[in-house]
């Protein structure tokens, strides 16, 4: 999935989504009647599943979900009423043969976030599939209220901290159509952001902020190319996907910046074995021109903190293997490794940031490949834990 301008990475509304979808079937069972009594049992092992819940529940359920980002507290609540609405697949004849495609769930909902470190939110989104255009879209907006640190190296002093207070109000609208009878799909992308930004750090530090004028607008717009050929958008266990995004941010449509920015990423899942699940995810973004410092990019990996690590340039790469063990539990390893830097030239002279952890997952609802876990991981920001729903790598 695709992440909002950074001050909503923290959270950003399609991330938000991924767990949206799993709180929903997670609670549905003590907060959504139904029409008829269904079993949380599974049919063919027994075993604790919701599979039946996401297929019969209809309206509105309200989400509980735990925050665990150290970049905004290491902790804090969110409450995410969500109304989940079941799509039939698309039917295609090719050549005389019937091929049906799996389509995701619409989503409509809306986010309530507060954390540690005073930081909150309200946002609302809505992401679904126009099936006879065979277009998948998503459009949301609200208000955010992020406390966040950025770090930058001074010559005098290294490496320091620059604390901020960011009122901002974020909105998408992305749309990508499907390319034939293919896995591909392209399509369109705008993002705004309105910031009122304080410094609210060390006062010895605040002249060096003067200069930087905190109330712009950044609105851009560009394009989207996707390949997904992957078993499921919850727990991939075989599957590619390929993804490619370039968005222009201009005064000829609204923006205060002129700047570009790129992101390519890509996920690889294979089976060693019918219990051992080897993924591979590769990151780049990269951005051109008058780039705002909360809208660089930053190495965005498990046991790293949100903006902890930025340049106009980051790359990273991440392992996971998932063992599968009995009773549907698994247990997950996983390392990464990635650099920020400003250009190219500088590759080499930038530093590597590495992290690794391990945890476990539930096999939560069968007939989705829907998994659910807690990851702890270390990274230089120390250790964190983070709780998984579907995968871990969620753009």
């Amino acid at each position: 999935m695709n992440w909002f301008l950074l001050p909503m990475k923290a959270f950003s509304i399609k991330y938000l989504l991924s767990f949206a979808i799993s709180f929903t079937i997670s609670f549905t069972a003590t907060t959504q009647p139904v029409k008829k009594s269904i079993s949380l049992k599974d049919s063919l092992d027994s075993r604790f599943d919701m599979s039946d819940f996401i297929i019969d529940a209809h309206g509105f359920v309200p989400i509980p979900y735990l925050i665990t980002e150290p970049a905004v507290g290491g902790f804090g609540g969110a409450l995410i009423p969500v109304f989940i609405k079941k799509r039939p697949p698309y039917v295609d004849t090719i050549k005389g043969q019937v091929r049906v495609t799996p389509v995701p769930p619409d989503i409509t909902g809306g986010i309530g976030l507060y954390t540690a470190n005073k930081t909150y939110g309200f946002l609302g989104f809505r992401t679904g599939t126009i099936i006879n255009s065979r277009i998948k879209y998503l459009v949301g907006g609200g208000y955010v209220h992020l406390n966040l640190s950025f770090y930058k190296t001074l010559p005098q002093f290294g490496e320091k901290e620059f604390a901020f207070t960011i009122n901002a109000i974020p909105a998408i609208l992305q749309a990508i159509k499907r390319i034939g009878y293919s896995h591909w799909y392209a399509g369109f992308r705008y993002m705004f952001l309105k910031t009122d930004i304080s410094f609210n750090g060390d006062q010895g530090l605040k002249p060096l902020t003067d200069s930087v004028d905190f109330n712009k607008l950044i609105s851009q717009f560009g394009v989207v190319v996707e390949l997904d050929k992957r078993d499921n958008v919850f727990t991939p266990d075989k599957g590619l996907k390929m993804h490619f995004d370039a968005t222009k941010s201009d005064e000829a449509i609204g923006s205060d910046y002129d700047f570009w920015k790129l992101n390519y990423y890509g996920y690889w899942y294979q089976p060693l074995s019918t219990q051992t699940i080897l993924g591979v995810r590769f990151d780049l973004k990269q951005s051109f021109g008058d780039v705002p410092f909360y809208a660089l990019p930053f190495i965005e990996m498990r046991g790293i903190p949100i903006a902890r690590y930025q340049g106009k340039v980051t790359v990273l790469t991440e392992l996971e293997l998932r063992q599968d063990i009995k009773y549907r539990w698994s247990v997950v390893g996983f390392t990464g490794t990635g650099k920020a830097f400003d250009y190219w030239d500088k590759f080499g002279a930038s530093d590597w940031v590495f992290s690794y952890g391990a945890g476990f997952r539930y096999l939560l609802a069968r007939k989705f490949k829907l998994r659910t876990g807690i990851d702890l991981a270390h990274g230089a920001g120390g250790w964190a834990y983070y709780i998984v729903f579907g995968s871990n790598w969620a753009k």
